[in-house]
């Protein structure tokens, strides 16, 4: 069976504005999957998007939750993306956290969440430190509401401290950052696969 992969985009930056250092991690992550059969179907950006506060699947009238869920729980593999902002994952990653709080209750009769035998990883930019501590942060709520992360599950750049260059503005990709996308993309698709056929089995 095919798999798929999705990644959102945590930046506070709208569409309509600045580009996003955010989409070209996940591009360079979007290609690594490609080598390994598995395709990064779309990029959601989450500010573009009314995504309620709260800590239910659905918060009412005007929520867009509802329907992100639904499209990120379609995928066998996330791609968590997004910003370092004072030295920490940005507010609108936290919504998404949040909000996927709601799985706990969201369980089936083996007591298995939505996001079970599901992959995520993360892609992190930022130009202050927090890359491993953003990381930190994603991965045990990640891990809390269900999903599987991998060996070598984030891949990172951090620029210089208080400096002016942004990821998107390098004219080459670092070395490193470059074999860790590799490493984070061959993994999540190797899990991946092996969950796909062999789910976890839950309880009873």
């Amino acid at each position: 069976m095919a798999v798929t992969a999705i990644a959102i985009n945590c930046t506070l930056k709208s569409v309509g504005g600045e580009e996003s250092s955010t989409d070209r991690m996940i591009g360079l992550l979007a290609e690594a999957f490609g080598e390994h059969d598995v395709r990064l179907a779309e990029t959601l950006r989450i500010v573009d998007y009314n995504v309620l506060p709260g800590v239910t699947s659905n918060e009412g009238e005007g929520d867009e939750w509802p329907e992100l869920r639904e499209r990120i729980l379609t995928h066998d593999i996330l791609v968590f993306g997004g910003p370092i902002w004072m030295g920490q994952i940005s507010s609108v990653a936290k919504r998404v956290l949040e909000r996927m709080d709601a799985f706990l209750s969201e369980t089936d009769e083996a007591g298995r969440m939505p996001s079970y035998g599901k992959v995520a990883v993360a892609a992190i930019v930022g130009n202050e430190d927090g890359a491993h501590f953003s990381s930190a942060q994603l991965f045990q709520s990640l891990n809390d509401t269900g999903w599987t992360i991998p060996a070598v599950a984030a891949c990172y750049w951090v620029g210089e401290a208080m400096g002016a260059t942004d990821f998107k503005e390098l004219d080459e990709i670092p070395a490193k950052v470059s074999e860790t996308v590799a490493m984070v993309a061959g993994n999540a698709a190797h899990l991946a696969k092996l969950l796909k056929d062999n789910p976890y089995p839950g309880q009873g």
